[in-house]
């Protein structure tokens, strides 16, 4: 977005994305668009070690964002950062139905889920520990966006509860809360977003050490059957 008018926001995106796609497509690519330089039998080098890069288009709620990523054949990353999860399921639907319509094979039509997380022995060490790091976090970005909040512990356990998308908690909820998204949306990837609000590094790498060990592998055995 550097040196562009923000005003044009959605043309840039729907004209950079469409290069990018072809870009992993080619190895030479001649190419004009509307607002950047023209490129003439350029060589893309060096190529992915893989067939092509695994390209992944973010969404947050926007149903036209779900559509487009369904549509570019692209793998979708659905950032579930607060509220009840099961509303996002039309946002899979879209996508989906999307990719289907364009001539792509549902197969190669990925859904990953991002949220925000942290995970301790226990779900009251977890609640304990990451409230004030995550209230931290909230009061910063709404002060950003021109907007004052703060997040009341109330406020923190609401969006914790097994039917919202803060996963927070013991190894067991984070995993019972992702296998019951998986049951919904049927995704394939899950990334946890932990170091935020200024959390720790020993505590950061303490939750990332109980995802490996501990999480990652129920979700395995859990998932294993159904993706073979």
């Amino acid at each position: 977005m550097f040196g562009y008018d923000q005003a044009d926001y959605e043309k840039l995106f729907a004209e950079k994305i469409d290069l990018l796609l072809q870009l992993n497509d080619k190895e030479r690519i001649t190419w004009n668009g509307r607002l950047r330089k023209p490129l003439n039998d350029a060589e893309i080098a060096p190529r992915p070690v893989q067939q092509a890069l695994p390209i992944w288009v973010g969404v947050g709620g926007s149903p036209e964002s779900a559509e487009r990523a369904g549509t570019l054949g692209a793998n979708m990353a659905l950032a579930i950062l607060g509220g009840e999860y099961a509303k996002f399921k039309p946002l899979v639907e879209i996508y989906r139905e999307a990719g289907v319509k364009a001539g792509h094979n549902p197969q190669t039509l990925q859904i990953a889920v991002t949220g925000h997380g942290y995970g301790a022995k226990t779900s009251q060490q977890a609640r304990d520990e990451f409230y004030p790091y995550y209230a931290n976090y909230c009061k910063h970005f709404m002060r950003r966006s021109g907007r004052e909040s703060i997040i009341t512990l109330g406020d923190f356990e609401q969006l914790a509860a097994p039917n919202h998308g803060l996963f927070v908690g013991s190894p067991q909820e984070i995993t019972e809360k992702i296998l019951h998204q998986h049951e919904l949306f049927g995704h394939n990837r899950f990334i946890a977003q932990i170091d935020i609000g200024g959390l720790p590094f020993s505590q950061v790498a303490a939750a990332i050490e109980l995802l490996a060990a501990e999480v990652a592998p129920a979700i395995r055995r859990a998932t294993t059957h159904i993706h073979q």
